[in-house]
């Protein structure tokens, strides 16, 4: 059996649960009320330790000092999704995509973008691996799977928005 460690981070946003596996690499990164958020299964154990680093670089992030985290993670997904999450750690700090240039970024074709929201939609790591950063192709804020009230102050916090 994985050991899976797991903590709670206080955040702007709401209260974060972080995972890691065995060797302390970043597994999941949920808020409360997410769609398909992780909640804490028996056996995993509770301990801040592994998630040190993490927490000072989301610390500094909401203070409005950090534009790019560098942790260890490790999700896994399809060879798709592992292409779209790739694109989406590209996006950088104040900057949005919309689905189809996520498409066109992984050189899928444009009917692909479903799938696109579908892989963005599935990301284990949010705010870590910005998929707040992706706005539907009229601006409009869209599709965020955690509450489009957390995708509007991330983007506020971001300066994408005002």
């Amino acid at each position: 059996m994985t050991t899976v460690y797991c903590t709670h981070l206080d955040a702007p946003v709401g209260r974060l649960l972080l995972t890691a596996d065995a060797d302390g690499a970043l597994t999941s990164l949920s808020v409360p009320g997410q769609k398909g958020g992780r909640t804490v299964l028996d056996g995993w154990r509770h301990d801040p330790g592994p998630f040190r680093t993490a927490a000072d670089q989301l610390a500094a992030y909401f203070a409005g000092e950090l534009k790019e985290f560098r942790l260890p993670f490790r999700v896994t997904g399809t060879e798709f999704r592992q292409r779209v999450w790739a694109a989406l750690d590209e996006l950088p700090y104040g900057a949005t995509a919309t689905y189809g240039e996520i498409a066109a970024r992984i050189g899928a074709p444009r009917a692909a973008v479903r799938a696109v929201g579908g892989a963005i939609g599935a990301n284990p790591l949010l705010i870590v691996r910005p998929c707040h950063r992706v706005i539907g192709a009229n601006g409009s804020m869209t599709g965020y799977a955690g509450g489009l009230e957390r995708k509007v102050r991330l983007l506020t916090l971001e300066g994408v928005l005002p």
